[in-house]
């Protein structure tokens, strides 16, 4: 079985993706210089930034790395202790709330 995902708020930024925006920029403002280093800052930042003008996470290729590349960080900073997990998650969720919103469609593989 194989998770396909589809735009559903036709990519226009809505209230909900600048809302998911402005507490991942909070976040970093908050926690950046203390619990993050200088690179992560920026990765968080342009994953932020792709996210919030992509259109179509299912056709757009740096939206879709620039989630995988959050992921992959958030598990880096929970596996080597600087961040507890509700944090990572919290991130993970903010970062993936400033793209457009995705309806799973279960497809047989």
């Amino acid at each position: 079985m194989e998770i396909v995902t589809r735009r559903a708020d036709h990519g226009g930024v809505t209230s909900e993706r600048a809302q998911a925006y402005r507490r991942v920029t909070q976040l970093l403002d908050e926690l950046g210089p203390s619990k993050l280093l200088a690179g992560e800052q920026q990765r968080i930042r342009h994953a932020a930034d792709t996210l919030v003008f992509c259109q179509d996470v299912g056709a757009d290729y740096p939206a879709r790395e620039a989630l995988k590349d959050i992921e992959r960080l958030c598990r880096t900073l929970v596996e080597s202790g600087r961040w507890e997990t509700v944090t990572a998650m919290r991130l993970a969720d903010d970062v993936s709330h400033c793209g457009p919103a995705l309806l799973p469609d279960l497809q047989a593989a």
